[in-house]
């Protein structure tokens, strides 16, 4: 952010300090279309990450007596989403299809920016989760979700049947799960990640 810029946001923190709520009301237009990008990209839910914004705000808002004007606004409006965000995803960790969606798609991007965020954390589980599993089986997922290859391409290639290739992908996917189930309450995810988050901002 240009100096000048640093220099009239802490003037609106300062503001909303004071419970002014156009000062609120500027903060939560220039944050809350990133705030909801960068919760979707971790949740895939519209409508989590609306409630994930609402929260988010509501919290500064109760909290903005206690606002420092000299740190920064921005990094700490996307620790306190971050947090939340996790949260949400220790009390659905149980379930199966946001696991795999989580887990094991990859997120379309909503906001090239702060996906930077979510490209490094992200990677992070990502990778361990692949990491656990066997060669053979880690090589036809890799074929599969990083090369983008139909089971045809992979059985010809291989030189293994189409049912094999698609008996190891459903192992593998429940290996995944499994994965995911054991470390459910990210908490290894979050520690490991957030020190990363922070320096980005």
């Amino acid at each position: 952010m240009p100096f000048e810029e640093n220099i009239s946001e802490r003037l609106i923190v300062i503001e909303l300090s004071n419970g002014n709520e156009k000062a609120f009301r500027s903060l939560y237009d220039t944050y809350s279309p990133r705030v909801y990008a960068y919760s979707f990209s971790l949740l895939k839910s519209s409508a989590n990450s609306k409630e994930i914004v609402q929260e988010v705000f509501l919290k500064i808002w109760l909290n903005r007596e206690n606002l420092d004007p000299d740190m920064s606004f921005k990094s700490f409006v996307f620790t306190i989403t971050k947090n939340l965000s996790f949260n949400f995803l220790k009390k659905v960790a149980n379930d199966n299809n946001l696991r795999e969606e989580v887990f094991v798609y990859r997120p379309k991007s909503c906001n090239p920016i702060e996906n930077q965020i979510l490209d490094k954390e992200y990677e992070i589980m990502r990778k361990m989760a692949i990491a656990q599993l066997s060669p053979a089986r880690r090589k036809i997922f890799m074929m599969s979700r990083e090369e983008g290859k139909s089971y045809q391409e992979i059985s010809s290639e291989l030189n293994i049947s189409i049912s094999t290739v698609k008996n190891q992908m459903s192992k593998s996917l429940d290996s995944l799960k499994a994965y995911l189930k054991v470390n459910g309450n990210l908490t290894f995810f979050i520690v490991l990640t957030s020190s990363a988050i922070s320096r980005l901002f």
